[in-house]
């Protein structure tokens, strides 16, 4: 992509669209990446009934009305899962799928992942096991992988992987999976059956923030940042459930806010002189 942003943010929940509502009202260019609404936390809540100025609602709504404010301040909405984060000097490159995007400062704002990683998955990370079929498959082409994910996406990648060449193996059922290998994965174990593959493609709906960005300090999984939403990576910020508890809106709202103006005065700092 030939446009660099001012900021990316990735999340588009409560503390995104505070931060891109203040960073519009700054003047600055910002992309919002994001899974499908009915995929977050906050869709799926049975009821609101603590947030300031608003009437009780369900989540489903407030996330419909989050969305719309983020379109309606201008900010460019990029649908899809953030895959990592790369330093690039004076910028930051996102992978979201087999697309790049490109920004000057980062908002992280991604929530909580409740996913555990499956044994493996960690070690295996980039030698066997992948979160992208459009990014990574080419690399198997004619070879057995195994794809573990439900939904619509999960398909989606299979049928892909399967029209290059692949013989795939399809997981959608939740459960105990296990990786194992050598050098590189090339056993999934599911419910005590062992599948030899040569490779996993694992389909979640996010990434943990803790495998996304190098170089960023953790404490307890959260992301570790200053009062005015700085993290150890400089241009980079953070807010809402991805800095710890409490897990409230309100909490989320306030750190997007001041991740954004922190976010502005970086890029002030750095590139208005």
């Amino acid at each position: 992509m030939d446009t660099v942003y001012d900021v990316i943010l990735i999340g588009g929940g409560a503390a995104a669209t505070s931060a891109v509502l203040t960073l519009k009202n700054r003047g600055k260019s910002a992309a919002v990446i994001t899974n499908r609404s009915e995929t977050s936390s906050l869709f799926k809540a049975e009821r609101i009934t603590n947030y300031p100025g608003l009437p009780p609602m369900d989540g489903a709504e407030m996330t419909a009305l989050f969305r719309r404010q983020i379109e309606e301040a201008g900010a460019a909405v990029i649908t899809g899962r953030a895959l990592s984060v790369m330093p690039m000097g004076d910028s930051f490159g996102v992978a979201v799928g087999s697309d790049f995007y490109t920004a000057r400062s980062l908002i992280i704002a991604a929530g909580i992942t409740r996913e555990k990683l499956y044994p493996g998955e960690g070690e295996f990370l980039g030698r066997g096991v992948s979160y992208c079929a459009t990014c990574d498959g080419m690399l198997y082409r004619g070879k057995t992988v195994a794809v573990v994910g439900g939904g619509e996406e999960a398909r989606h990648d299979a049928d892909f992987l399967e029209s290059i060449g692949c013989r795939v193996l399809r997981f959608e059922k939740n459960g105990r999976y296990e990786i194992r290998g050598g050098q590189k994965a090339d056993m999934l174990v599911f419910a005590g059956e062992e599948h030899p593959v040569d490779g996993v493609f694992i389909i979640k709906d996010t990434v943990s923030v803790t495998r996304l960005v190098p170089g960023l300090d953790y404490e307890n999984g959260a992301i570790v940042v200053n009062r005015r939403m700085q993290t150890s990576v400089p241009g980079v910020f953070a807010a809402g459930d991805c800095t710890g508890k409490p897990y409230q809106l309100a909490k989320a709202v306030g750190e997007g806010n001041v991740a954004a103006l922190s976010a502005c005065d970086y890029l002030a700092e750095k590139y208005e002189k």
